[in-house]
């Protein structure tokens, strides 16, 4: 792939500007079709969503309006006046349903201080409600400044549907405009130079946006979320530079270390480009685990992510070499004073890292020990995480108005804001012996003791299906919620409309919803987790034909994982440090957080492991020992993997600033496990365990020699300055570049330079 893009320089780079250009037009002019919710949802709310829409109906949003007021009762003029006065502002604007009164309702607080007046938004889905709810909101807003003295205030699902796109469209615009400026500053300081910094970034900007036309076009199969567009900026951003910086650096290294150009982009080629190969594969068959979830949602975010990755790797591996063989030099052109340090060759590390593995590697068997020890103790809070799908309380952050409103709500309505609904599907819903268990269902419900008033019931003739709202006692994820719910569905709908011959009453809402989720995701993570492992395993395995390098690759992230979960449970379960990042401990992680972390971080552990590993093996086939290959294959690669880490979890981090607590909870999880990764793992832990096992690194048996070679180490290449037995140039530059190596243009290409250390050097 090298040889061909430096081969044919315009055609890659062009190439690549056209496909990008072409996908994402095509992408827009497509459209996006989004994940309905009947497939996002698993168990029974999957079965009801899907009878509505098999039945044509639409589930309204729905809306209140709470008045409330310190001296007056409802039963006082002023106040019947101020909800008179705010039902006709919302029928006034044409864009709701007749509002129900709370007189007729008996939408009243116990204390008679407070009313609830309901209605539904016009709209066939949930973004026709939020496109059709501001006039609403205004409406009510406008007698609110009439009506100083009262609290009159409006939440429901449209108007929460509204602010969480518009936070959302914010939300991403921030991280983009963020995370961008902070990769290009990343990269300037480890660079020096301008030309050299924007390559990267500006790669991985286009892949994310091809790879973003490309899930539009194949949407139409296999939709897409918005989660989908979060993850594919959030992984795309951090694994396109990455790639980019992996492949420069190793070929700058090379031309510092006296390499020609054409030889430079060769070796690059052949181990970057070969690593880089591989920590892509690793990526995507990581994120192809949760196809294995059976939800929609998750099913999206693996196909976006892999499409992002792909995209990356084909960009890195083609447009890359033809962009450096254009550039030459001139890739450091713009060096920027203080930053721009000489070219040094490479191995030589820098004064901090060489500080820490020196007595790494004087002393493995305590590192490895101490190591160990922290992430273990940082890893302990894992044992007792509690998983939940976060209220709309909990989501949003703490002061929000939306929040302070349904606060008021809940006090004086207590009970589930939610209600469960109950949709009964019928051969004949109109007939006696079907209305009998619908007045049975409510009344039975009521006397569990579990469950109030008022209920509500919908019947559909024409479709032969009903819906009765019962609310539920709780906060809605609560334990109180939960016994409410598992009461509902497992003893008053069978003992009533579950009798009913041909009738089926799936229970869904908000809280059956969580509870659903939940089981589904706990029945999901054995098979996630073992594909994941099991296939990550057998990439190392082919790539470094060792079973002790795949055994410690999988050991090593499952510790850096572990840790992670850790450092969440901590914060945003527990409290600790929450405030340092804008948040509070919120009593439970997202549920959906730690299967998909652990995917993610699978994957991307992999990238500086196969980066690190296969310098070492590079150095060990040259002659080195494997305690002198191992400090080689550290300090030559210090500098690239600091950088590379420092860029993702900046990236990272700026989604740990957003509003939303889940993406609080992933932005810092990912930050933390790449942080702990990039350092303790790979500077400490890594070479302290390859250095206590020696030889044994190496060890494949018999059996397994006939596996297939996809060899993720580059070919023996030696150093400028030695450090191994010396090899004839033409056979190094043979095996660096393979077949196609006198392919490449530059000087002397078709004379295969010699490199200097070399005999022939």
């Amino acid at each position: 792939m090298g040889a061909w893009s430096a081969r044919h320089r315009k055609t890659a780079v062009f190439g690549w500007l056209l496909f990008v250009v072409l996908v994402s037009f095509l992408g827009g002019a497509h459209g996006s079709d989004k994940v309905t919710e009947s497939e996002s949802l698993p168990g029974q709310t999957a079965r009801a969503a899907r009878i509505l829409d098999e039945a044509g109906l639409t589930s309204p949003a729905g809306e209140t309006v709470l008045v409330q007021s310190g001296s007056l009762t409802v039963d006082d003029p002023a106040f019947r006046a101020a909800v008179e006065q705010v039902s006709a502002a919302v029928r006034g604007t044409g864009r709701t349903s007749a509002p129900l009164s709370p007189y007729d309702t008996g939408a009243v607080s116990a204390d008679r201080h407070s009313a609830l007046l309901r209605f539904t938004v016009d709209g066939d889905d949930r973004e026709a409600a939020v496109a059709n709810v501001p006039p609403v909101m205004d409406a009510v807003a406008g007698v609110r400044k009439e009506r100083a003295d009262f609290v009159i205030e409006e939440y429901g699902e449209a108007s929460s549907g509204k602010w969480f796109s518009d936070q959302f469209e914010d939300d991403f615009a921030r991280a983009e405009w963020t995370a961008v400026p902070l990769a290009l500053g990343i990269l300037l300081i480890a660079f020096g130079a301008v030309v050299a910094a924007v390559l990267p970034v500006v790669l991985a900007i286009t892949a994310f946006v091809a790879a973003g036309g490309l899930v539009s076009l194949a949407s139409g199969v296999l939709r897409t979320s918005d989660n989908a567009g979060s993850v594919m900026l959030l992984v795309g951003l951090a694994v396109g530079v990455d790639y980019c910086l992996f492949y420069l650096r190793r070929e700058r290294e090379e031309r510092a270390a006296g390499r020609d150009h054409a030889t430079a982009l060769r070796i690059a080629a052949a181990t970057s480009g070969r690593a880089v190969l591989v920590s892509g594969v690793t990526v995507v068959v990581a994120m192809a685990g949760m196809f294995l979830t059976g939800m929609a949602d998750f099913r999206s975010m693996a196909f976006a992510t892999i499409v992002v990755v792909i995209t990356a790797v084909v960009g890195s591996l083609t447009v890359l070499p033809a962009l450096l063989s254009m550039l030459g030099d001139r890739v450091e052109k713009g060096r920027l004073p203080f930053l721009h340090r000489p070219r040094r060759g490479a191995g030589d590390g820098g004064r901090f890292w060489n500080a820490v593995l020196t007595p790494v590697l004087r002393r493995p068997l305590a590192a490895a020990v101490l190591a160990t020890g922290l992430l273990l103790a940082v890893a302990a809070p894992l044992l007792t995480m509690r998983t939940a799908n976060l209220t709309f309380q909990q989501e949003l952050p703490a002061g929000n108005a939306l929040v302070a409103t349904s606060q008021r709500v809940e006090a004086a309505f207590p009970g589930s804001p939610s209600p469960a609904t109950v949709v009964v599907k019928a051969r004949d819903i109109t007939s006696p012996e079907m209305t009998r268990a619908l007045a049975d269902l409510q009344a039975r419900a009521l006397a569990t003791g579990k469950m109030h008033g008022p209920t509500g019931l919908t019947v559909h003739a024409e479709q032969n299906v009903a819906t009765v709202d019962i609310p539920l006692y709780g906060s809605g994820n609560d334990e109180t919620s939960v016994a409410a719910l598992k009461a509902l569905r497992e003893e008053v709908v069978p003992a009533t409309v579950g009798r009913v011959a041909g009738a089926e009453a799936p229970v869904t809402g908000s809280t059956a919803g969580s509870v659903d989720f939940n089981r589904q995701m706990s029945g999901s993570l054995l098979p996630v987790f073992g594909f994941v492992v099991a296939f990550a395993f057998l990439l190392m395995l082919l790539s470094f034909r060792s079973l002790t390098v795949a055994l410690t690759a999988v050991l090593l992230n499952l510790l850096s994982i572990g840790a992670a979960y850790g450092v969440l449970a901590l914060v945003f379960q527990h409290g600790v440090g929450a405030s340092l990042i804008g948040t509070a401990g919120v009593g439970a992680v997202e549920s959906w957080i730690p299967l998909f972390l652990f995917v993610i971080l699978f994957g991307l552990s992999m990238d500086y492991h196969v980066f690190v590993v296969s310098r070492i093996k590079e150095a060990r086939d040259r002659g080195l020992a494997t305690g002198a290959a191992v400090a080689h294959g550290i300090r030559t690669t210090a500098g690239v993997v600091t950088s590379a880490a420092v860029i993702m979890v900046g990236v990272f981090a700026v989604f740990g600033t957003l509003s939303m607590q889940s993406m609080k909870q992933m932005g810092v999880g990912l930050a933390v496990a790449v942080l702990i990764d990039a350092t303790v793992v790979r500077a400490v832990l890594l070479p302290a365990v390859m250095s206590l096992l020696g030889e044994k690194n190496w060890y494949l048996p018999r059996w397994l020699s006939r596996l297939p070679r996809i060899g993720a180490e580059g070919p023996a290449v030696e150093p400028a300055g030695g450090g191994a037995a010396p090899r004839p140039a033409a056979e190094a530059v043979r095996r660096c570049a393979g077949p196609g190596a006198r392919r490449f243009p530059g000087p002397r290409a078709h004379a295969r330079p010699p490199l200097p250390g070399t005999m022939n050097g």
